[in-house]
């Protein structure tokens, strides 16, 4: 049996900081224990002084592969889970899609086509509904079965994704009585769609303009509706990429009421605002994502959430679109602009540096990145934390390595980088995939087909 020792770190998980010696045997943490204590002998030794140790990072919303806009997102699930891991990310959720008039068994099908035997990381699906009809309700048991228990709707993209508020109260319905949890995309999309078509009647035509139209009033107003949908029907519900303060007042407002309500947010929130998406020569496409971008007064009501548990995860929405052939699709005509941002190998890093700035403390770095994610989409304890038992998804980190993010270093498939020339301090050294190393001394040795499909429980909030 392989045995693993990793020695004279700081182990942290959203519960603890010790300094204890991990051993793993496999593809399993075994034992914790105080250096010196022991006696144990292994295969690898790993010297983790003056590092930490802690769990792999868990990436609750990724899109791989994903066809959107007339294009596809650019990141395979091979090279996506690649980056992954090269930031220290271990597990990531991504979103299979139902076909418009097919089943939802139809579209994972289709996205197990792409995953098996190219992942780098393990994975596991959500599964978009884009036709909520009886039948389609009643295969949601069928998908829970199999460890797909998150369900995501849009009030955005009519046409594309959109449901209805009626088609929205049935699947949370459905999700009431058979444990699911349902992830909704809260914007008005339908006025936005008035506003896109009048912005661009107006001559209004760059990309700053994608952020202008979808107001930030349309978020909370979406997320509001579908916070009272959920508790009509007596579900809870987990809004994806909250943004706006406004929207967050309403996050807050529902969970003191003590109803199961939960959100995210993503590092594009918290590090970029509408500055960014305000570049001149068309460099703003670069940062065109739904929930778009704030000004940058809305970061500061983001960190707060974070700090007071009313957003409980920190996912990426890791959709990524080259500049060039993709997004310049939208030169002339912000609403032809691909929308989504590359993030997946940063997160870790981006999370890591709000510790040194004081915004998080480092058990709520590895809370929001990890074990949250994990608990919430029905992963934890195997993953998302260090403890006999779990999963030896473990990454050694050098809390004061200096990085400067930059397209010419990266790994995801992109050809640019969101945080170009940001020098951050903390860096991944190394990164162990259920036993296995997949980075290793700032090089990567793992391969695509490690990463194995991980059925998922239910949400362990409720």
């Amino acid at each position: 049996m392989a045995r693993t020792l990793i020695t004279g770190g700081l182990v942290i998980t959203a519960s603890d900081e010790l300094h204890v010696d991990v051993l793993v045997e496999e593809s399993r943490v075994v034992a914790l224990a105080t250096p010196g204590s022991h006696g144990w002998t292994a295969d690898r030794v790993i010297d983790a002084r003056g590092k930490y140790v802690i769990p792999g990072g868990v990436d609750g919303h990724t899109h791989m592969e994903m066809p959107f806009g007339g294009t596809m997102s650019s990141d395979t699930f091979e090279t996506g889970t690649r980056a992954a891991a090269w930031g220290g990310t271990t597990t990531i959720v991504d979103f299979a899609i139902q076909p418009k008039g097919g089943s939802l068994r139809e579209g994972l099908d289709k996205w197990h086509e792409k995953a098996d035997g190219t992942c780098a990381v393990d994975y596991g699906f959500h599964m978009i509904m884009s036709d909520v009809n009886d039948s389609s309700l009643k295969q949601m048991d069928k998908l829970i079965e199999a460890g797909v228990t998150s369900f995501k709707l849009f009030t955005a993209y009519p046409g594309v994704f959109y449901s209805d508020d009626g088609q929205i109260l049935r699947a949370m319905q459905r999700a009431g009585t058979n444990g699911g949890l349902v992830m909704m995309h809260a914007e008005n999309g339908i006025a936005i769609d008035v506003l896109v078509e009048q912005a661009l009647a107006r001559g209004e035509r760059d990309p700053r303009h994608h952020g202008e139209v979808r107001k930030a009033l349309l978020e909370a107003e979406a997320t509001h509706r579908v916070i009272r949908l959920s508790q009509v029907a007596g579900s809870p519900v987990y809004v994806v990429h909250v943004s706006a303060q406004e929207a967050l007042a309403e996050l807050t407002r529902a969970r003191d009421e003590g109803l199961p309500v939960f959100g995210e947010t993503c590092p594009q929130y918290l590090f970029l605002s509408t500055d960014n998406l305000a570049e001149p020569d068309f460099e703003g496409a670069k940062y065109v994502c739904s929930t778009p971008l704030r000004p940058e007064e809305h970061q500061a009501a983001l960190w707060r959430g974070l700090r007071t548990n009313d957003l409980q995860v920190v996912s990426t929405d890791h959709c990524p679109f080259c500049f060039k052939g993709q997004k310049d699709m939208g030169i002339g005509d912000f609403s032809k602009i691909p929308n989504g941002m590359p993030g997946v190998e940063h997160r870790m890093d981006l999370l890591h540096q709000a510790v040194v700035d004081g915004h998080i403390t480092r058990r709520r770095w590895i809370e929001i990145a990890c074990a949250a994610p994990a608990r919430m989409f029905g992963l934890y304890p195997r993953k998302g934390t260090i403890a006999p038992g779990a999963d030896a998804d473990i990454v050694v980190y050098d809390p004061e390595a200096q990085q400067v993010l930059s397209a010419d270093t990266h790994h995801m498939n992109v050809d640019y980088s969101a945080y170009e020339g940001k020098r951050l301090t903390g860096r991944v050294e190394t990164v162990l995939s259920r036993g296995v190393p997949v980075i290793e001394g700032g090089a990567y040795v793992g391969h695509a087909g490690h990463g194995a499909y991980v059925p998922r429980g239910l949400c362990q909030y409720l």
